[in-house]
């Protein structure tokens, strides 16, 4: 027969297991605020190496349990030299990034592509609200120019985009709008922007080949001089909207509102699978387009501009 305390000790056991919710704690770090420095060193938290020779420092980590989206410095083959980056990752229920022989990060966006840095460089969310990054002798790299812009803060969201916000979450900077070579679901590419293949995958500067979108379409351009175009997607018709022409990655799609903006139906589409993982597509070194998805490895699921090259 139990005696009363052990008694209570059970009644109170039972109440805290079922009749008060437990409210899990998030093991993700997907913001950070102003005065905050971040060094590309062998000791940084976060930091995995893959057997495909890159290696990851993650700084912002959003979500857990799969592919998720990260920030930080990247690297790949000898690493001596860095990109700060945005990429995929796979991670565990507890956000730590998992499965280094086959989980190879893919990165989406960086910010540095042309002048990497070395061990010792240095990333500062400034209390200016200037996103700045330095290398490791001190020179500047590269900055998003947002100082006296009333930052507030800095996040990685779920969809791949590297935010600085205001008090009022209100967006002052995104990776979004200055791409490099790739695009995630929910992306545009507005005219006026490109994207730019890679040299390698090992050479991250600026390659041969861009496309572009224009007030008559989807063009790709070999970047000789003269310019060179490569592939053409055109549309016809006269302007029904007054925003600039764009393409949107959906999912299912690379849709073209090039006379017309959404929600109205797209002027023009070229498909894509659709999604039943993690996606992102990429210009290659090549001038193909291609899309890759998450199934158990990153595999090449369509090469988009096979058809009108």
């Amino acid at each position: 027969m139990k005696t009363p305390f052990v008694a209570y000790l059970s009644l109170a056991s039972f109440l805290l297991l079922f009749c008060y919710p437990v409210i899990a704690q998030p093991f993700d770090y997907p913001t950070a605020n102003l005065s905050t420095t971040w060094t590309n060193n062998v000791s940084a938290p976060h930091s995995v190496s893959f057997t495909d020779g890159s290696t990851v420092r993650a700084i912002l980590l959003r979500g857990s349990f799969g592919p998720k989206f990260a920030c930080g410095f990247y690297c790949n083959g000898t690493c001596t030299s860095y990109l700060f980056a945005v990429f995929i990752v796979q991670t565990n229920s507890g956000s730590g990034i998992v499965q280094p022989a086959i989980g190879f990060p893919q990165v989406v966006w960086s910010a540095n592509r042309d002048r990497p840095v070395k061990l010792g460089a240095k990333l500062e969310l400034a209390a200016s609200g200037d996103l700045v990054l330095k290398d490791a002798d001190g020179s500047h790299v590269w900055s998003t120019n947002t100082a006296g812009k009333s930052v507030a803060g800095m996040q990685i969201t779920d969809t791949g985009n590297l935010v600085l916000f205001d008090a009022n979450n209100a967006v002052v900077w995104q990776s979004y709008d200055h791409q490099t070579d790739s695009l995630v679901p929910g992306q545009k590419l507005v005219e006026g922007q490109k994207l730019i293949a890679s040299v390698s995958s090992t050479n991250w500067g600026k390659g041969l080949y861009s496309l572009e979108v224009t007030n008559n379409g989807l063009v790709g351009y070999v970047e000789s001089n003269p310019r060179r175009v490569y592939y053409r997607y055109l549309v016809n018709g006269s302007d029904r909207s007054k925003e600039r022409s764009y393409v949107r990655f959906l999912n299912g799609s690379l849709s073209l509102f090039i006379h017309t903006s959404e929600p109205s139906r797209p002027d023009g589409v070229i498909r894509v699978p659709f999604a039943s993982s993690a996606q992102y597509m990429k210009l290659m070194p090549d001038g193909s387009l291609k899309v890759f998805e998450w199934l158990s490895g990153w595999k090449v699921v369509a090469d988009l501009l096979g058809s009108r090259r």
